[in-house]
């Protein structure tokens, strides 16, 4: 069970080895983009290349009895995004793992990635949980631990790689599950900590922050929710800016300029006055246009170094 690009590489590696799935269960097919073209989950349509049979319920609920029909001997999830009921996760011999993609119980719930980014975590990693009917909660079935410390990655980078060892992890842990070699282990749940839904707003830059902290948003939100910001060019009139991809420039002085004041910085870039430091923009996207770099943005639009960024 899975829907992001998350769950597709997971499921790829699976087809590949002798545990390949006998149904793929994910959500149904959504519209997607500004003209919301409706597109099915990369886990639907890596399911398809390998002839897998493919289940999309509006409610898991609704798919009990198809997968007691299936009997599987062992349910995978990965980012699937719903709850189990009893009533499935009773059903296979060997239980429902779940591939979560922190170190629980550090960062449990729907963003642990991008969490890890925002709070400069030094290391991550993934864990394997027998599931039970609480958000990530299980027993820990394994693990494994990925360094992040002193390397500017992003979202879309940390994922793919946390899936990647997700993947390894899973193919060495489920046969050593199966023949009952690991004894789980249960979670400590004074250090377990929550990570929210991201929604839109959560994208808005606050200029009050350090440039760090802005800069590591902008890796954590890329591509969802995005860093965004405004730009007023007339009075009542703003426009929206996407960072998305920035450098920090360490201040000697305590905060000099307006926060938000957009400066000209060698080499010919915008750099913006936050609470502690500047935040070197490296590229960005005007509201409806194409992605640009900083140079280029300042050579088609002078008087952004007047403005003061919202």
């Amino acid at each position: 069970m899975g829907t992001p690009g998350f769950g597709a590489i997971i499921l790829e590696r699976l087809c590949n080895t002798k545990f390949k799935p006998c149904l793929v269960i994910t959500e149904p097919d959504k519209p997607m983009g500004r003209k919301q073209i409706i597109t099915s989950p990369p886990v639907k349509v890596l399911a398809q290349k390998y002839n897998i049979p493919v289940l999309q319920p509006e409610k898991i609920k609704d798919a009990v009895d198809k997968i007691r029909t299936t009997s599987p001997g062992l349910i995978v999830v990965a980012t699937y995004g719903k709850i189990l009921p009893k009533e499935i996760l009773e059903i296979p011999k060997y239980g429902c793992l779940n591939i979560h993609p922190s170190l629980l119980p550090k960062y449990r719930g729907a963003s642990p990635i991008q969490y890890a980014i925002l709070n400069n975590e030094k290391e991550t990693g993934v864990t394997i949980i027998l599931m039970d009917e609480k958000i990530d909660h299980g027993p820990i079935i394994s693990n494994i631990k990925y360094q992040i410390s002193n390397i500017k990655i992003s979202y879309e980078e940390l994922a793919k790689k946390l899936a990647e060892l997700g993947a390894e992890l899973l193919i060495k842990t489920i046969p050593e599950w199966t023949r009952a070699e690991i004894k789980p282990q249960p979670q400590d749940e004074g250090k377990a900590t929550y990570t929210k839904i991201l929604k839109r707003e959560d994208g808005k830059i606050d200029w009050k922050k350090s440039a760090d902290e802005i800069e590591r948003q902008i890796r954590a939100f890329q591509p969802w929710p995005g860093s965004w910001t405004f730009w007023q060019i007339t009075k009542g009139t703003l426009l929206r800016i996407k960072i998305l991809k920035a450098g920090v420039f360490k201040s000697p002085d305590e905060k000099v300029y307006p926060l938000g004041k957009v400066l000209v910085v060698p080499p010919n870039k915008a750099g913006i006055q936050c609470g502690r430091d500047f935040l070197i923009i490296e590229k960005l996207q005007l509201e409806g246009k194409k992605p640009t770099g900083s140079e280029e943005f300042l050579r088609g639009h002078p008087d952004f170094t007047a403005a003061i960024l919202k």
